[in-house]
């Protein structure tokens, strides 16, 4: 382990380094990574040893930073997007929310960062809902990665900053962000989209927005584009919809199969699904808490 590190940390020193000779060289070393860092992006994926893939974590993050920092590109900043994304929910939320908080907003920044190279999304950024949601339409089906990775690490920074009036404006925002990725292509990740915006209805009470006709239509639909396989979308139903209409058995049914699905039902995301059984377990021994 300590090799891994040392190794992948020498390989950012050698980029930031290249830096200072010139940029070409450095965008050049950096691209040619790409195909090794997507190996390795499948490789993590399809490993089901959650502790193992928790302690190498921190340092392909660091070595992400390091070569945005060094020669930024979309594909980088929506892999630290992601990657900043799944850590943070995986390993950091359920323990320290104040640093969860600062993590989620970071994957965030680095998503928007695709979007906002965008002159009408930028200038209407900061407007107010109407103008905003017309920017979406510049949009294409290729940008539906950017949305959705900087929409999903919004919301999840949104849920742990409730306390700030001004972060709950953005709500809609986001909302509609999901909308338009529904749009362009709703099967990306998964369906993911569906079922962010069903924990999104199901988490609200109806006097704010919330709907659990909307979030049941939104959960049945990601239950089918990813043929339930994709147990966290299963955790979200339990944890927001069942909650929400405080359907225990539901609640205490859908956790149960969660955590009997046996490892490798889903191979290409053995990890998420893993750490979706994990926290399965959690809710579970919690159930009394919920009702």
């Amino acid at each position: 382990m300590v090799r891994r590190s040392v190794s992948i940390l020498k390989i950012v020193l050698i980029v930031l380094t290249a830096a200072v000779c010139g940029c070409s060289t450095t965008e050049y070393m950096v691209k040619s990574m790409d195909p090794l860092m997507e190996e390795m992006n499948i490789s993590v994926n399809r490993n089901p040893d959650v502790d193992m893939v928790r302690d190498a974590f921190p340092a392909n993050l660091i070595q992400l930073d390091g070569f945005i920092q060094a020669a930024p590109n979309d594909k980088l900043l929506l892999r630290a997007s992601e990657g900043y994304f799944g850590y943070t929910f995986a390993f950091v939320e359920d323990t320290d929310k104040p640093r969860a908080r600062m993590l989620y907003r970071k994957a965030r920044d680095y998503a928007l960062k695709v979007l906002l190279k965008d002159r009408y999304f930028r200038e209407s950024f900061n407007s107010g809902i109407t103008a905003f949601t017309k920017s979406l339409d510049e949009f294409t089906k290729e940008d539906v990665p950017a949305l959705y990775w900087a929409a999903n690490t919004w919301m999840a920074w949104i849920a742990l900053s409730l306390t700030d009036p001004e972060v709950l404006m953005d709500l809609p925002k986001v909302e509609a962000m999901l909308l338009r990725v529904i749009e362009l292509d709703e099967s990306f990740y998964y369906g993911s989209a569906h079922a962010t915006l069903g924990a999104f209805y199901a988490s609200r009470s109806k006097a704010i927005g919330g709907d659990p006709d909307k979030a049941k239509f939104h959960f049945d639909r990601a239950f089918e584009l990813s043929q339930s396989r994709l147990l966290f979308i299963h955790l979200l139903y339990a944890q927001y919809y069942a909650y929400q209409i405080q359907d225990r058995d539901l609640f205490v049914q859908t956790l149960e199969m969660v955590i009997a699905t046996p490892v490798g039902a889903f191979p290409e995301k053995n990890l998420v699904n893993e750490i979706a059984k994990r926290k399965a377990k959690v809710l579970l021994e919690n159930v009394d808490l919920y009702f």
